[in-house]
């Protein structure tokens, strides 16, 4: 049998350039542990969609966070649970299942750029437990009770000198969230931009995680400046977080499933 130089050549080529993706498929299909945090990591960006409904709808219903101290304490004290509610407790709640779906996101994108996406998840990992490191929601609620129990008003002035403390250093505007906020959103960034190169998730995906983190990044930055076109930016952001997180979740479920296919 005689095998042609050239044939032999273009075999050699086509084999060193098969995909990296498609190998991490298959070893992800060969893994029982990974699919599972696949399949989980799918499910936890579902969560994150009905979450974020929820929270467009309660912002429009019973308002957004107090703008004062003794505003704090009257509402939690008036009706406790719409005070959690406007004091965020949903998000204390559910911004961990980022762990998740980052982890998922690492194993289905580490071959296209294992090195953005390790940076890209460390981020959003530091990012995520900077802002739930901040005081919250359980910190005014422990304020508000003693407030409502102090039976001085010299008691009283000491805890809303203390509100005061909390307000500046809350996950609202203390320094630790405001950096763990720019961290996930710079982390959300890369990723998307690692899916541009990469095929197993869509160009629709990473256009749409680009545009998104893109938006919540600079919303950030222009609370600062121009509060008015913060809460702008916001509300373009709010929707387009539901189209990237079915997206992103409905490929890791098919990832976990192992019927992922490569795209082009």
């Amino acid at each position: 049998m005689v095998i042609r130089k050239g044939n032999f050549k273009n075999s050699a080529k086509a084999n060193t350039m098969m995909p990296r993706q498609e190998t991490t498929l298959e070893w992800i299909a060969g893994h029982a542990g990974v699919k599972r945090l696949c399949r989980i990591a799918g499910i936890a960006a579902f969560i994150l969609i009905g979450y974020s409904v929820v929270t467009m709808i309660l912002l429009v219903t019973i308002g957004t966070q107090p703008l004062t101290v003794e505003e704090c304490f009257a509402m939690l004290q008036e009706n406790k649970l719409v005070g959690l509610l406007r004091l965020d407790i949903l998000t204390v709640i559910f911004i961990p299942l980022y762990y998740v779906l980052f982890a998922g996101l690492y194993f289905g994108l580490k071959e296209s750029n294992r090195g953005i996406t390790t940076l890209s998840v460390i981020m959003v990992f530091i990012g995520v437990t900077l802002f739930l490191a901040t005081p919250s929601v359980f910190s005014w609620l422990y304020l508000s009770n003693r407030y409502a129990g102090a039976v001085t008003p010299e008691e009283q002035r000491r805890l809303i000198a203390a509100g005061e403390v909390l307000f500046a250093s809350d996950m609202w505007h203390g320094t630790g969230a405001i950096v763990g906020s720019i961290l996930t959103q710079l982390g959300g960034i890369f990723i998307s931009w690692v899916m541009l190169k990469s095929a197993v998730f869509s160009k629709l995906t990473a256009y749409t995680g680009l545009v998104t983190h893109g938006v919540d990044f600079l919303h950030i930055f222009a609370g600062f400046i121009f509060p008015a076109a913060s809460t702008l930016l916001m509300a373009v952001a709010g929707p387009l977080y539901l189209l990237w997180f079915f997206l992103v979740g409905r490929k890791l479920l098919q990832i976990g499933k192992g019927k992922a296919r490569l795209l082009r």
